[in-house]
């Protein structure tokens, strides 16, 4: 995968330093951790990197990189869910000529707070590990760039309802025409379901060699049950 430049590394760092400040108040300990991993993959993880949670995206800072470097200079879990939350509810724009930025209030209340203290409790934290997905390592790539909360994809174990359903639409088509649709989404839309709601971007973010493997996955799975890809085929199911 790609990373985000120095820059916004550079530029979330002068933020994390501007609200440290501010510190935690100790709500980890009352914070729903299942329910903020869930939400941060499904509103946050197109954006951020962060391996606890399998997700790859490269438009806004590596949280893993950012709270390495927060870590080493002692900042604590507590502080960070601070940082975090501030974050959420007045992001900082990474570049003022560029409309694109994370907008505020992603998430609100107490799922704003879990969250927080998700990313504080697995961000920048020496050895943790990403998640297994179904499908192996093209189910990885599906779940690492958040698929499944829009497609329905029974080998991934997803059941998004924003786009087609994978397993209706994908075992017609060939690994050009998913690969098409994946990069250039406006290409030839699905019937029932409008243009401009799948982002464009999938073919600059997703590394080449993971884009191979997602199309491979899809249209081998495709259609079949979760387990298939796991053993490098789709086989199963």
């Amino acid at each position: 995968m790609k990373r985000p430049t120095r820059k916004l590394l550079l530029t979330f760092a002068a933020a994390l330093a501007a609200v440290a400040v501010l510190g935690g108040c100790d709500a980890q300990e009352n914070a729903d951790l299942d329910n903020g991993g869930e939400l941060f993959v499904a509103k946050c993880g197109q954006c951020h990197t962060l391996a606890a949670a399998g997700t790859g995206g490269q438009t806004g800072p590596d949280l893993d990189a950012a709270f390495a470097a927060a870590r080493d200079a002692g900042m604590d879990n507590d502080t960070i869910e601070g940082v975090v939350q501030t974050q959420i509810e007045v992001p900082r724009k990474t570049d003022e000529t560029d409309p694109t930025y994370m907008p505020p209030n992603l998430v609100e209340g107490d799922d704003a707070e879990d969250v927080a203290a998700y990313v504080a409790s697995v961000a920048g934290v020496p050895g943790i590990q990403p998640p297994s997905f179904p499908g192996g390592p093209g189910g990885a790539v599906f779940a690492q760039n958040n698929c499944g909360s829009c497609h329905a994809l029974a080998a991934a174990g997803s059941s998004g309802q924003v786009g087609p359903n994978l397993d209706d639409v994908l075992p017609q088509q060939d690994e050009a025409m998913i690969e098409q649709d994946i990069v250039d989404p406006s290409a030839d839309i699905a019937q029932g379901f409008s243009d401009g709601v799948m982002p464009a971007t999938y073919g600059d973010t997703i590394d080449p060699a993971d884009l191979k493997l997602l199309v491979q996955f899809l249209a081998e799975c495709a259609g079949k049950a979760q387990g298939c890809g796991e053993e490098g085929g789709g086989g199963k199911g």
